[in-house]
């Protein structure tokens, strides 16, 4: 018969397993430090022995990292989906922006339209709070807080779709992003009536998850990201049509 005796696990391993799914789900994130070694050994139930021995095994699966004087951190790795040459191309070429805005728009359409099923009422709570935040932010035009928030509250949808490849692969997406590998989103938030049309869409949004309308949802997600598409192509063309006009000026003086 194919049984076998169940063996007692170990704590270390039972750690390895708490720790390596609050990975795998989110809750931890890369960068982010641990508790000290007391205060954990005290939340998780187990002696110190048996974290280090958790510890040695999550480093050695490169899950975490020890710093020296500083702690225990979730291995920064673990955000960096890209390769560095890949990330280089992706800046110095315009055809990678805007395959990276349809990108966003088809998967993070899918995520609005799981959030809206599958959120629970915390996870839309989140959202509620972000955009909260931003209606706050708005209202004191700074550009970087508006930029920041705007990146906070698509991850927090993405988050509450409950789809953990999703999830690791926006996050990824979504640094590079506030790098400015693939454009500078406080662009977007430096005229007025632009700034106000895109708080208006993220309302849509929040109003259509709060109302948990999947379809509503993953509309108002495309169409927002249609018009950050266009608003990016205008914002090229005009710097363009700037660099043509600054030539036309120079030859013209120079005549």
């Amino acid at each position: 018969m194919p049984f076998e005796k169940v063996q007692p696990e170990k704590l270390s391993q039972s750690v390895v397993r708490q720790i390596e799914l609050l990975i795998l789900r989110g809750v931890l994130r890369p960068g982010e430090r641990l508790p000290s070694e007391r205060d954990l050994a005290e939340r998780l139930g187990v002696s110190r022995p048996s974290l280090r021995e958790a510890v040695a095994e999550l480093e050695e699966a490169g899950l975490l990292c020890a710093r020296a004087n500083a702690g225990i951190f979730v291995s920064d790795a673990l955000s960096q989906s890209f390769s560095p040459a890949l990330v280089r191309l992706f800046g110095s070429h315009d055809e990678a922006v805007f395959d990276y805005i349809d990108f966003r728009r088809d998967m993070e359409g899918l995520a609005a339209e799981r959030a809206a099923r599958l959120g629970s009422d915390t996870d839309l709570a989140v959202v509620e709070s972000v955009f909260q935040r931003m209606e706050m932010a708005h209202g004191k035009r700074n550009p970087a807080d508006e930029a920041r928030l705007d990146a906070d509250f698509h991850l927090a949808i993405v988050e509450a779709s409950h789809n953990v490849v999703m999830l690791h692969m926006m996050r990824s997406m979504y640094d590079l992003l506030r790098e400015g590998v693939f454009y500078n989103r406080q662009i977007m938030f430096r005229q007025r009536a632009t700034r106000a049309m895109l708080l208006d869409q993220h309302r849509e949004i929040n109003t259509a998850l709060q109302a948990r309308d999947p379809a509503g949802a993953r509309a108002a997600v495309e169409a927002h990201m249609t018009f950050v598409r266009r608003s990016l192509t205008d914002h090229l063309k005009a710097e363009k049509n700037e660099r043509i006009a600054r030539q036309r000026l120079a030859h013209e003086s120079g005549r």
